[in-house]
């Protein structure tokens, strides 16, 4: 029968690795997105020049015409909008085939390699001592644990 200081230790090696590993598979996830989208991009390119309407924490909302004259505004924003500030008018390129996948011109998936990168580092520099501790307590509390007597042998 497990006690509870085992079954907490247990819990907690389970959620911190599963989390880990559920983040470093999120930045995977994002960079392959990244790279889908350049490759959408550069199958059917079309260029632009977009102004920024507003910069906010999850999306920089960008305004542009295509040469058919309709004015789009892609509701996700643009993609890698590093630098960019309201107001400011900048080169894009887009799907031309779905103008609502716009990023900045000359920028690429390469751009996303950096953040995701130190995001999966982060995660697993508080993850792997944090796994250790959850261990060494594990072995701590079997070591101090009284073995139980064997059974005494009858002729």
């Amino acid at each position: 029968m497990m006690t509870k200081g085992e079954r907490a230790r247990r819990i907690g090696w389970y959620v911190t690795l599963g989390a880990a590993s559920l983040l470093t598979v999120m930045c995977v996830a994002l960079l392959f997105a990244a790279i889908r989208n350049d490759n959408a991009i550069s199958g059917q390119p079309g260029t632009a020049t977009a102004q920024v309407e507003s910069v906010a924490f999850d999306r920089t909302i960008i305004q542009f015409s295509t040469p058919d004259g309709v004015v789009h505004s892609p509701s996700n924003g643009v993609l890698y909008p590093r630098g960019l500030a309201a107001g400011q008018l900048v080169r894009i390129e887009y799907d031309a085939t779905d103008p609502d996948l716009a990023r900045v011109a000359g920028r690429s998936a390469t751009e996303t390699l950096v953040p995701l990168g130190l995001t999966v580092l982060v995660t697993w520099l508080v993850a792997t001592p944090l796994l250790w501790w959850i261990r060494r307590q594990k072995r701590r509390a079997q070591a101090a644990a009284p073995v139980p007597a064997a059974p005494a042998v009858s002729d």
